[in-house]
């Protein structure tokens, strides 16, 4: 009992709250009367059983309403409203709808109570608890007060045939029978038969007054006890259009609340959205945005919507800021041709925004309707329809200003890039806006490839191209006049592709420039025609990756093809390298072997002593005295006498050099780096062979024995066995030496200058362009001086080398200052027995000079020989084992190289593993 008595209370508060602003209007008797029938009818609501007799399952409810909205040709709202039931479902926790099953089924209901109102002129229109009603199950509340109620009950025999007034000024006619006239007819006023038939009637459909046929069906005694008593309830039609004054007093009381009309908002959003103040929506600097004003009284859902159409007036002011900013500024370097031709394109852009801007003026001029059922047919502008129109230029304008804030730091292909990355877009709409937008923008970029790889010209006056040129000389040109600037590649051009597009210009340029030759034209026309394009202005564009790929492939083929062409057959670039290799690296034997036998005695004088122009006939002569002279004259004018930077104390030897010269465009591949490396190569097997040269001539001077046998079994004991021994450590030294020397000359001029050369031919046969070229002779020249002990991973080994060579010279000074004492003793000695037999005539003579060979005799003669040979014999040995330790050093440092090429040369020189069992 308690909790029925809190559950009536809550009921009762519940009722007062609804219809407290409906009691300010009335006297207080008629407002108690009311609460109180509005109490009755709420319980009697609660209280009944009304209830659906289907299964609570909200995915078939939500399923039915789909299914409904789709057959009625509503697809789109179908989707709209599948969108919302997904989240609608998935809102879980605090806050959420248990019962949505009860919602849905009550949206349901209220459609198609809609949907099934027919249009009467007699309709009411009932709010708050009286729409509740009509709309319901249960009979209207408060009918029998209504003083515009048109329905009466007739439950007296005697009404029949009598007609009625219906209050309101208007004579319908209803003709009440007896149940015994059933089966007739009677007409409504309205030319709308009713068929009663008696009691049964009671079972009919009877209209609810304000323009549907809502079924009513009053069953049971009860009813037939307020009234009914088997008469005819009868609905008149209103002609006084009580609905449309409704709706007129609905109109008021909107004008009432709102200060602002929806017109004039309407006219306001399409000023704003033209980046316009309008009357009352105005730019807010604080708020970086269009609004209302807080003064003016509008409703918040208005004031939301009309925030949000105005954010497209908001894009609009940044996309028209930017373009008008830019224009301003150009020609400046920072806006460039690609930022001019995107800012045509946004232009182009809102000028169909203009039109569609002027489409929804000339609406908006028309006035909005009264809320009514055919307010949505009308040729007018409101809020919502607004928003309709402004959907599609909302995404468009959004992407607009996307681009505008990420461009605006941004140039050229730099620009390009990143538009093309926002292209990258699964919207179908978004993809083909950025296309067309894309299209415009790079229109330039394209531009400038075609008039790069087709005729070499680099036309970019804001730096916008990823190809920058250098000036310089023409030496310069290939390796240092162009290159790739990755900061202005965009990301629809691959790096492979520009390294190609840079290549194909450079040739051009080469072949114009440092080459003087003009086939390149035909060979890029060539190229045109293959890959099924035009040389002229907008053969190319955004989205024609594969015709762009196809035309750089097709020039870089042929105008390469024709530059390799020119620098084999018109330059004779093979000729120069094979000249090079032959006079440079000293592959021409005998014109080597000639010059150093006519340059030695020069080179032997200290450097500054030594005159170029002398060296430079000695070159000629060796040129004219070998198989040189019959080489290409243009090849031998380029080769000269190089005296390199001396210091004091240095000898001809140490400074002497060959050089090649070098012209354009030739330059190009033999540059002021490579022929410098070219020099230490020189210098090295100069050096080498200076050392060959030393042994060979201490092996002349050795080889006849000047010591003779006659003269030789003269000699004492004491001085022949000295003899001997010194001259037998001197001949074994310089096996020892020229070992070591001819093993290491034959691995540099067969297994290093030859192989390398073989190698660089096979690599010149399939070389395709000047890159490949240039890369080939770069291993070419590494490879020999990696195989050389000269880079920089050998250099302890070099070095060590250069001290042996060294060791081998003193040896030579050594060896020859031996036999040079050896030939002077035997002079002497056979002077000295001349001297002997004429000093017994002459004894007396006073002219001998004491100290002589002669006065001293032949022992001191003997004595001082013996002396020699032992101080020569002690220098050897001490060469000897200095030349020992540095060669056990060098060939124990051969197995540590990293080049797997030293290892042949640790092979040759410890063939028989003399070394290795010397120094396990």
């Amino acid at each position: 009992m308690e909790d029925d008595q809190r559950v009536s209370d809550l009921v009762k508060e519940l009722v007062h709250r609804l219809l407290s602003s409906r009691s300010d209007s009335q006297t207080p008797t008629s407002s108690h009367h009311h609460q109180q029938q509005a109490l009755k009818y709420a319980i009697r609501i609660l209280s009944s059983r009304m209830t659906p007799s289907i299964s609570s399952d909200s995915a078939a409810m939500a399923e039915s309403i789909k299914r409904h909205l789709a057959t009625q040709g509503k697809s789109s709202d179908a989707l709209t409203f599948a969108d919302l039931y997904s989240k609608f479902d998935s809102k879980t926790g605090p806050g959420s709808v248990n019962n949505k099953w009860s919602v849905l089924y009550m949206l349901k209901v209220i459609s198609e109570d809609r949907s099934n109102r027919k249009v009467r002129s007699d309709s009411r229109v009932l709010t708050g608890l009286f729409a509740s009603a009509v709309s319901g199950g249960l009979p209207a509340l408060f009918d029998a007060d209504r003083t515009d109620d048109n329905s009466r009950v007739f439950g007296e025999r005697e009404t029949v045939g009598k007609s009625w007034r219906d209050g309101v000024g208007n004579d319908n006619s209803r003709v009440l029978r007896d149940p015994e006239i059933a089966g007739r007819s009677w007409s409504d006023g309205v030319g709308n038969d009713r068929v009663l038939h008696g009691r049964g009637a009671l079972e009919k459909v009877w209209g609810d007054g304000v323009g549907n046929d809502n079924s009513r069906v009053f069953r049971g005694r009860g009813t037939l006890e307020k009234g009914w008593n088997g008469g005819v309830l009868m609905v008149s039609k209103d002609p006084e259009n009580i609905r449309d004054r409704a709706y007129r007093e609905f109109t008021s009381l909107l004008k009432e609340e709102n200060e602002v009309t929806e017109e004039v908002l309407v006219r306001d959003v399409l000023y704003a959205c033209q980046g316009i103040n309008g009357k009352f929506v105005k730019f807010d600097e604080k708020v970086d945005a269009y609004a209302l004003p807080d003064g003016v009284r509008v409703p918040r859902a208005t004031r939301i919507m009309v925030r949000k159409l105005c954010e497209l007036g908001w894009l609009f002011r940044k996309v028209k800021g930017y373009i008008s900013e830019s224009m301003d500024r150009f020609p400046a370097e920072d806006v460039g041709t690609v930022g001019q031709a995107f800012c045509a394109a946004l232009q182009d852009e809102l000028s169909e925004y203009y039109k569609l801007l002027a489409v929804l003026e000339a609406q908006s001029m028309n006035p909005i309707p009264l809320v009514s059922e055919t307010a949505t047919s009308g040729n007018y502008l409101s809020l919502r329809r607004l928003s309709v129109w402004f959907a599609e230029p909302m995404v468009k304008m959004r992407l607009m200003a996307l681009l505008v804030d990420t461009c605006k730091v941004l140039k050229g292909g730099a620009m390009a890039g990143a538009i093309h990355m926002h292209a990258q877009h699964g919207d179908p709409l978004v993809h083909e806006f950025m296309k067309r937008l894309l299209h415009r923008v790079t229109s330039p970029l394209f531009e400038m490839v075609r008039s790069w790889v087709l005729e070499g010209e680099l036309e970019d006056i804001f730096a916008e191209f990823f190809v920058v040129g250098q000036p310089g000389k023409g030496e310069c040109l290939w390796r240092e006049g162009y290159s790739l600037h990755d900061g202005m590649l965009p990301s629809f051009i691959s790096q492979s592709l520009a390294q190609r597009i840079l290549r194909t210009g450079k040739s051009i340029n080469f072949l114009r420039v440092c080459c003087e030759d003009r086939g390149w034209a035909d060979a890029a026309t060539e190229a045109a025609a293959a890959a099924g394009t035009t040389t002229t202005r907008g053969a190319l564009g955004y989205g024609e990756t594969n015709a762009l790929e196809s035309l750089v492939t097709e020039a870089a083929k042929r105008i390469d093809k024709h530059l390799m062409d020119v620098m084999y057959k018109q330059y004779k670039f093979k000729e120069h390298c094979l000249a090079i290799k032959r006079y440079l690296l000293l592959g021409q034997g005998d014109f080597v072997q000639y010059l150093m036998d006519i340059v030695g005695p020069e080179l032997s004088e200290p450097a500054n002593t030594i005159s170029s122009f002398k060296l430079a006939g000695l070159l000629e002569s060796a040129i004219r005295s070998s198989n040189a002279q019959y080489d290409d004259r243009d090849i031998l004018d380029r080769l000269r006498v190089k005296m390199m930077a001396h210091n004091t104390g240095d000898r001809g030897w140490d400074v002497f050099s060959l050089d090649y010269e070098a012209t354009v465009p030739l330059n190009t591949v033999f540059t002021e780096s490579v022929m410098g490396r070219y020099l230490r190569i020189f210098n090295f097997l100069w050096k080498l062979r200076r050392v060959e040269h030393a042994l060979i001539g201490a092996w002349k001077t050795m080889k006849p024995n000047s010591v003779t046998s006659h003269f030789f079994n003269k000699l004492q004991n004491a001085v022949r066995l000295q003899l001997l021994m010194t001259s037998r450590k001197c001949q074994v030294l310089w096996d020892d030496m020229n070992h070591f020397v001819t093993n290491l000359q034959y691995y540099i001029m067969f297994e290093v200058l030859e192989v390398s050369w073989s190698k660089f031919l096979n690599e010149m046969e399939v070389a395709k362009d000047l890159d490949d070229l240039l890369a080939a002779h770069e291993i070419y020249l590494h490879s020999i001086i990696e195989k050389s002990l000269l880079g920089e991973r050998s250099q302890t080994l070099y070095k060590t080398l250069f001290v042996l060579f060294d060791l081998i010279l003193r040896f030579r000074s050594h060896a020859d200052r031996l036999y040079e004492g050896i030939h002077e003793f035997q002079a002497k000695t056979t002077e000295s027995s001349r001297d002997k037999s004429k000093s017994r005539l002459h004894l007396n003579d006073k002219t001998s000079k004491p100290g002589s060979w002669v006065s001293e005799g032949r022992k001191a003669l003997t004595q001082r020989a013996i002396e020699f040979l032992r101080n020569i014999e002690q220098d050897l040995d001490a060469i000897g084992k200095e030349y020992s330790s540095l060669l056990e050093g060098f060939i124990s440092q051969l197995p540590v190289q990293k080049h797997i090429d030293l290892k042949f040369l640790l092979f040759r020189l410890d063939f028989t593993e003399f070394y290795s069992r010397m120094h396990p």
